[in-house]
């Protein structure tokens, strides 16, 4: 049976939620409004105002100090405004049900410690990043559980695939992200080659304190990548607190505490994933065993009050055994509908290991000098095995509806066998060192920094593929079996980097508005190609005096990215010794517009970017895997629009939309085909995160997250680049969380057990609201007349799931 879901009915869902949700919420509520000033009367913007009994309602300031924000009546409430720079105010208010209630506050200054720097005022810095609310991670229904899930309803990042943490942005691939944890490089998995192996995200979402992502044209203080930086830091904690969590794809607990009378802080956690019951809605099915355990630690301790020392520690286990049984996937058109049936024996056993531990000294000899040693180790143990046997039957649908054998097979076009081999491990061991600084005056803010890394990577690599189709071998030959793909490789490589960086941030005052001027360098030199890589970036950030408050922005640079090891591969398996750093140069223009609607506060942002690109290493992409072709060289471009708007579409509850445009080509050296679309060449790319709560009782609550990605290129298994010019199917794919709140601020709870728990909500998730069989790959097989057929490997199905989660 083959089903699908017609895109106007897709659209017309999105729309409706869009549109006539907003007025949901807005009854049995109160209204709250009001000015913050300092205590010389300016108005202060990007101030939060929080409900302390409902921390995910709330709001911030207007360029005017201004804010609103809708409050459930008959209810006491605790308003709390907190900004950077200020001491923390709060005020109870209560109101009957449509009442208005005007507060005009005075915020005190007063000096904050920052991450990098002490810094006496709040100042915008010109820097190319997003700001993300670390809250909307437990709110976003989330099939993989990995805080990426957020990231991909960003404008500009893209992913196909509910099961993997990784995501595209801008016409990148996987291999192009930065991500830091605490300013340690964090890495990705080598041998992964499909979503259901992943198992655990790095970043446990429990520990978060911010989150800064950008999607392009980010400064020079950030690494040698060519796509994106995810910037993640972790909390330290201020008094005892605690939660857990629990659903039907695993569970979660921290655990967060000082002692020594504030000195000493740390923050744990543990996570058990098990996505078996999620992987049972695939096609494939047998016996599913995936594993993944990880757990994290960070402490740190307070020497004086100028030094403090921490530590980063990581251990991940993520196990994914499989034996398969039986597959069937109905496919083809309305006049051609096709079915595969597939029996297997055998199974697949994988074992990917990684352990992480980074020591830092943070030195602050006053208040506008900060220094930070760290010294971290990464290594990682990957094991992928398997023998798998597969015998398929190709055939033909009776499609004509009158008919007693609808949908049954009415003629057999092949049968053939397939079987899988692979042996693969790999070891790494990675060891760094780095110094960054920052010093603060009063129009300038330097940061500089310089590391020197150390690589261990060694793999081995055995993988056949042997097909036969109707009795026959293929390829076919009458003298010998030949196997229809081998890899065989043994590599080792040893190297060093060194890479330093020093950027200024100018701020300008202007009669007009303020500018502020971000100028960096970075160098790369790496041993193993004796390559020596200069990269000068520059951001400006103007910031008129308008009625209509707007910004703009306009960076350049280069970003150059140093091959790391896959980058290395030749299609054989080999390591190609003469490769050289992808190249890049790029345009990012920027613009804010921040405006009203239905009383509250609403911002529209719009980027625009051209790379042009040089020294490429093409590549294909099947599922998660990429299989570089390092042999090869090509140039190559990617241009695009991205728009977002977000703001309270229901009061109290931020939602946004995200809406990119792409092209991106490249042009194979020596291949006569000319530009041809790169493997994430996707034209249109949609998202939506959406939330709302009942009307006076925000106890219960939904959140919508929705994704339409338009069709990326494909081609024949084994096939040269220039091939892959037809394209899959479009992604969509809703998923919606329905929450009850039993215990909050709100709604404590007496008694010896439940007094110490501070939250208590209970969530269903439906995942695939619209059940549509989204693709990510192909498996092909031949029929008896030597025509190959792509019979497409889809993603997950509904499925509901429950989970239940704890604070304390």
């Amino acid at each position: 049976m083959i089903s699908f879901v017609p895109m106007k009915q897709f659209y017309t869902l999105i729309l409706l939620l869009l549109i006539a949700t907003p007025g949901f919420a807005q009854s049995n509520n109160a209204t709250l409004k009001g000015t913050l000033n300092d205590n010389k009367g300016v108005p202060l913007d990007m101030v939060n105002v929080v409900l302390k009994e409902y921390p995910t309602l709330g709001t911030t300031t207007n360029a005017r100090g201004e804010f609103l924000l809708r409050i459930p009546a008959k209810k006491k409430l605790t308003v709390v405004f907190s900004a950077l720079g200020y001491k923390t105010f709060q005020d109870s208010v209560f109101a009957q049900p449509e009442e208005t209630i005007i507060k005009n506050i005075e915020m005190p200054e007063q000096n904050v410690e920052l991450a990098e720097i002490i810094v006496k005022e709040q100042r915008r810095n010109g820097r190319n990043l997003t700001s993300i609310d670390p809250k909307v991670i437990n709110a976003i229904p989330n099939a993989s559980g990995a805080l990426e899930t957020m990231l991909k309803t960003l404008p500009g990042v893209s992913s196909n695939n509910e099961l993997s943490s990784q995501y595209t942005v801008r016409g990148g691939n996987f291999d192009e992200n930065l991500v830091y944890v605490n300013d340690v490089e964090i890495y990705r998995p080598f041998l992964i080659r499909a979503g259901q192996q992943e198992g655990l995200s790095f970043i446990n979402s429990d520990m978060v304190s911010t989150i800064d992502f950008s999607a392009g044209g980010f400064n020079a203080k950030y690494g040698d990548k060519m796509s994106s930086v995810l910037d993640i830091k972790y909390r330290k904690p201020s008094d005892f607190r605690g939660s857990a969590s629990v659903s039907l794809l695993g569970a979660s607990a921290h655990f967060e505490d000082v002692a020594l009378k504030g000195k000493l802080t740390h923050i744990t956690g543990i996570r058990y994933k098990t996505n078996k019951y999620l992987l049972g809605s695939l096609d494939e099915t047998g016996e599913y065993d995936p594993r993944f355990l990880d757990i994290q630690t960070y402490i740190s301790y307070q020497l004086s009050e100028k030094l403090d020392i921490s530590f980063l520690g990581n251990v991940a286990q993520n196990q994914y055994n499989f034996i398969p049984q039986t597959r069937e996937t109905a496919f083809g058109t309305w006049q051609t509908p096709l079915n595969t049936k597939i029996y297997f024996e055998g199974q697949e056993v994988d074992d990917f290991q990684t352990y992480l531990g980074a020591f830092t000294v943070n030195y602050h000899p006053n208040l506008n000098l900060n220094l930070k040693f760290i010294a971290s180790a990464y290594h990682a143990k990957e094991k992928e095995t398997y023998d798998i046997l597969g015998e398929y039957y190709l055939n033909e649908l009776e499609r004509n509806m009158s008919s007693g054998e609808y949908g049954d097979s009415v003629l057999n076009l092949g049968v053939g066998a397939f079987l899988n081999h692979a042996r693969n491990y790999l070891n790494a061991t990675v060891y760094s060192f780095s110094h960054r600084g920052a010093y603060n005056s009063e129009n300038h803010l330097v940061n500089w920094g310089v590391k020197y890394q150390h690589e261990e990577i060694e793999d081995q690599l055995n993988e056949w593929i042997y097909r036969d189709s109707a009795g026959y071998s293929i390829p076919y030959s009458d003298s010998q079996v030949l196997l229809y793909h081998s890899l065989n490789a043994k590599n080792k490589i040893r190297s060093n980097r060194i890479t330093a960086f020093l950027q200024d941030t100018w701020s300008i005052p202007l009669s007009s508005g303020d500018l502020y001027i971000n100028g960096g360098l970075r160098v790369n030199y790496w041993d193993f190609n004796n390559e020596f890589l200069v990269s000068p970036r520059a951001t400006l950030s103007y910031f008129p005096e308008w009625e209509k408050k707007m910004s703009f922005r306009l960076s350049a640079g280069a970003y150059n990215q140093s091959p790391f090891f896959k980058e290395l591969k030749n299609s054989n398996g080999s390591i190609n010794y003469n490769s050289k750093a992808q190249k890049s140069f790029q345009l990012v223009a920027g613009t804010d517009l921040i405006f009203t609607a239905w009383d509250r506060p609403f911002r529209f942002t719009t980027e625009a970017y051209y790379k042009n690109m040089t020294h490429l290493v093409p590549y294909q992409i099947d599922n998660v895997r990429i299989r570089y072709l390092g042999e090869q060289e090509a140039v190559g471009y990617a241009t695009g629009l991205d728009m977002k708007i977000n703001g309270e579409f229901v009061s109290g509850l931020q939602s946004w939309a995200s809406l990119s445009f792409l092209q991106t080509e490249e042009d194979i050296k020596g291949d006569g085909h000319g530009y041809i679309p790169r493997p994430t060449d996707q034209t249109l790319n949609f998202s939506l995160f959406f939330q709302d709560y009942l009307p006076g009782n925000p106890t219960y609550r939904m959140q919508l997250s929705a994704f339409y990605g338009s069709r990326l290129p494909t081609g024949p298994p084994n096939g040269e680049r220039y091939q892959d010019v037809y394209r899959m199917p479009a992604y969509r794919r809703i998923d919606v969380g329905f929450s009850k709140v039993f215990i909050s601020a709100a709604n404590p709870v007496q008694g010896k057990v439940l007094r110490n728990i501070t939250d208590l909500w209970l969530s269903l998730e439906v995942f695939n609201m619209l059940d549509i069989n989204n693709t990510i790959s192909y498996f092909w097989v031949s029929s008896i007349y030597g025509d190959q057929f792509a019979v497409p490997n889809y993603l997950t199905g509904r499925k509901f799931n429950l989970r239940l989660t704890v604070k304390f």
